[in-house]
C-alpha cells in the first residue's frame, strides 16, 4: 500500500475532487479515481471525500493506492542503457521501437521486463502488476529518456513533481513544414478520439489540460527541427499538439500523413532532457542523451537538401 499526497492551489480552488486528481495522476483512469473515493481511499484533511467535492485552497488531499498484486512477467535478459542508477531510481535511455510495458499484444521485450531483470524485486509496486517503477511513459516509437522509481518512496516523490509541473522534460523532434514563430506555446486539451480509441485527440470533452512549449532550433525549408518543453504529460501529446497547429512529426504514421517516411520506422522525436530533484537527497539532477542514429541521420539529409 502506499500513498500520494497533495496540496491544493488557489487556482484550483472549486475542481471537483475527482477532476482534480485526474488531472495528477496520469496512470489512472477517472474511473478508477472515482472508486477509490467510493472505497474510502481518498481523503480530504484526513476525511474520507465525495468525487463531487469542490476543493479549497490549502486543502491536503491523500490518496491510498493497494499494494499491487504479485507481477506475472518475465524478466528478460535485454540490453539497458543506463544513464544514472542508485538506490531509489534509474534513468534509462530507451531505444525507438521498445515498448515501455506489457499491454495486449506486447507481453515481452519491453522495457518492464528488461527492467525486472536488471533490477529483481527492486522496483516501485505503485502502478500495479504491469507497470512496476513506471513514473511517467514514451512511446513505442519514440526514443529517449525516462525516469524508473526503485521505491515507492521515490515513485511518489517523482509523480508529485510531475503533477507540480517541476520535472523537467525536453523532447527534440522534426515537424513538417515551416513554423514561424521562433517560441510557441500550445495549450489545448488532450482527450480520447470519439470513433478511434487507439488516437488521441485536442477536445474539450472528456479531455486534461496539455501545455507543450516549442522552440525552433532550425528550419530547412520542408522541415523545422524543434525542442518541446512538456509541462503535462498526456497521452501522445506531442504528437497530437503539433498535428494540431499544421506541423506533425515526420514519420508519425498515425498523426502525420498518408505518405508515411518509412525510413524513420516511427516519429522522429526524442526525449532529450530529463531533470527532477532527488525524491531522496533532495539535490537537483539533470540528464541528456544524444537523439539515435535513424533521427541524426534524417537531419543531416533535410539539411543537405535544404542548403
Amino acid at each position: 500500500m502506499s500513498r500520494l499526497d497533495f496540496t491544493v492551489d488557489p487556482a484550483d480552488t472549486g475542481v471537483r475532487l475527482d477532476k482534480y486528481l485526474s488531472d495528477r495522476i496520469d496512470d489512472l483512469s477517472r474511473s478508477a479515481i472515482a472508486k477509490l473515493i467510493e472505497d474510502g481511499k481518498v481523503t480530504i484533511g484526513a476525511k474520507p471525500a465525495q468525487k463531487s467535492t469542490r476543493l479549497t485552497a490549502g486543502d491536503a488531499v491523500s490518496v491510498i493506492v493497494d499494494a499491487p498484486r504479485p507481477v506475472d512477467i518475465i524478466p528478460e535478459n535485454i540490453p539497458l542503457d543506463i544513464v544514472y542508477e542508485d538506490d531509489h531510481l534509474l534513468v534509462v535511455n530507451k531505444p525507438k521501437g521498445m515498448v515501455v510495458h506489457p499491454a495486449p499484444g506486447n507481453y515481452s521485450g519491453t522495457l518492464v521486463n528488461a527492467l525486472m531483470y536488471h533490477c529483481g524485486d527492486d522496483l516501485s509496486g505503485i502502478n500495479g502488476e504491469l507497470r512496476p517503477g513506471i513514473v511517467h511513459r514514451i512511446d513505442k516509437n519514440t526514443s529517449g529518456l525516462l525516469a524508473v522509481a526503485k521505491s515507492d518512496v521515490a515513485h511518489a516523490g517523482l509523480s508529485a513533481q510531475i503533477a507540480d509541473h517541476s520535472f523537467t522534460r525536453e523532447y527534440l523532434a522534426v515537424a513538417y513544414g515551416n513554423i514561424k514563430d521562433d517560441e510557441r506555446t500550445i495549450n489545448a486539451p488532450i482527450g480520447r478520439h470519439k470513433t478511434d480509441r487507439k488516437r488521441m485527440c485536442v477536445t474539450e470533452q472528456n479531455s486534461k489540460p496539455a501545455v507543450t512549449h516549442i522552440k525552433v532550433l532550425e528550419r530547412y525549408g520542408d522541415f523545422t527541427y524543434i525542442s518541446c518543453r512538456l509541462e503535462t504529460g498526456r497521452t501522445h501529446q506531442i504528437r497530437v499538439h503539433l498535428a494540431y497547429i499544421g506541423h506533425p512529426i515526420a514519420g508519425d504514421d498515425v498523426y502525420g500523413p498518408k505518405k508515411v517516411i518509412t525510413s524513420l520506422g516511427g516519429q522522429c522525436l526524442h526525449a532529450y532532457r530529463l531533470g527532477f530533484i532527488h525524491p531522496v537527497t533532495g539535490e537537483y539532477i539533470e540528464f541528456t542523451a544524444d537523439p539515435p542514429d535513424s533521427f541524426t541521420a534524417f537531419l543531416s539529409k533535410i539539411r543537405a537538401k535544404s542548403s
